[in-house]
C-alpha cells in the first residue's frame, strides 16, 4: 500500500514537471505565449489577479492551444512523429 502511495506520488510530481517544461517551452518559443505570461505574472495587484484567475487561466489555455495547434499545422510530418514516438514510449513504459 505504502509503496503503490510512493510510486503515485512520484509519477504525478513527474507529471507536473513535464508540465512545466513544456510551458517554459512553449515561453520560450512563442513570443505570444510569452507576452501572456509575462501580462499575468507581472501585475502588481495580487487580490485583482485571485479574482480574476478563471478568466485568465481561460485566455492562457486559448493561446497556448491556438500556438499548439499552428504549430502543428506547419510542422504536421514533427508533429505526427512525436506523438507516434510518444505513445511507442507510453507503451513500453506500461510493460
Amino acid at each position: 500500500m505504502r509503496r503503490s502511495f510512493s510510486r503515485a506520488l512520484g509519477d504525478g510530481l513527474l507529471s507536473v514537471f513535464a508540465v512545466g517544461v513544456l510551458l517554459t517551452v512553449l515561453v520560450i518559443a512563442d513570443t505570444r505565449v510569452r507576452d501572456q505570461v509575462s501580462l499575468r505574472m507581472g501585475s502588481a495587484q495580487a487580490s485583482t489577479e485571485l479574482a480574476a484567475a478563471g478568466s485568465q487561466v481561460r485566455s492562457l489555455a486559448a493561446v497556448i492551444i491556438e500556438v499548439a495547434k499552428d504549430q502543428s499545422q506547419n510542422h504536421a510530418p514533427l508533429m505526427i512523429l512525436v506523438v507516434s514516438a510518444s505513445l511507442l514510449t507510453l507503451f513500453m513504459v506500461r510493460t
